[in-house]
């Protein structure tokens, strides 16, 4: 049986949402673990950090998760190939730790957003999105107030160039730079994105979208 772990900061409210997204996209065993601990699960295939406002989004956001303790064994599974998931919050946290580029700044009305939204795949072939098999676009939800996706030119035609934009708003609901929703490492397993696919897991949701990028990262493990 495959094996996640979501981490659990103090101010996450999606992490819930994520252990019953996977769990029932995937019938992987899911653990929470706490961002005290310092250890993840052995034998884990998936991490995911879920959206919220970890630390009450003080100082920045994902700033102050991206040193607790257990984020030194995420960077360090992520370092190994672990498939390594940020939603959100999530992806605040995956830029402050430094696993991905780039930042997520103030909305661009500087107002908080939340709907569902038209997703572009920009790229069907990393291990995240490959089962969405050539599908162009998919539906989701957003909620945030930083969700702004921001990096030098330099950096954006980088992850252009080679392949790394992942997924692109159809509608740029935050002033994300060149409409980016999600973004993955140079080596490709690691994802973050502001779109919650942990909300769109079943029809009943409005999408049952989400599930596939689950199975997805999931599938080769």
């Amino acid at each position: 049986m495959t094996k996640a772990a979501v981490i659990v900061f103090p101010g996450s409210n999606c992490d819930r949402d994520c252990k019953v997204a996977v769990e029932r996209s995937t019938g992987a065993q899911v653990e929470m673990v706490w961002h005290g601990d310092t250890t993840l699960p052995s034998g884990v295939d998936l991490v995911v950090l879920p959206g919220g406002f970890s630390y009450g989004d003080y100082l920045r956001c994902g700033a102050m998760a991206s040193l607790s303790p257990i984020m030194s064994d995420v960077v360090a599974a992520a370092e190994r190939g672990v498939a390594t998931v940020g939603i959100c919050n999530g992806f605040q946290i995956l830029c402050e730790a430094g696993l991905l580029p780039g930042a997520l700044l103030r909305n661009e009305k500087l107002k908080y957003v939340c709907k569902p939204i038209e997703l572009e795949v920009t790229n069907a072939q990393t291990r995240f999105t490959a089962g969405y098999k050539g599908r162009r676009q998919v539906s989701m939800t957003v909620g945030n107030g930083e969700g702004n996706f921001f990096a030098d030119e330099e950096t954006l035609d980088r992850l252009e160039g080679e392949g790394q934009v992942v997924f692109r708003y159809l509608e740029n609901p935050n002033g994300s730079q060149r409409n980016i929703a999600g973004i993955i490492n140079g080596r490709g397993n690691v994802l973050g994105m502001m779109p919650h696919p942990d909300r769109a897991f079943e029809a009943e949701l409005g999408s049952a979208d989400g599930a596939t990028l689950f199975q997805s990262a999931l599938a080769s493990a």
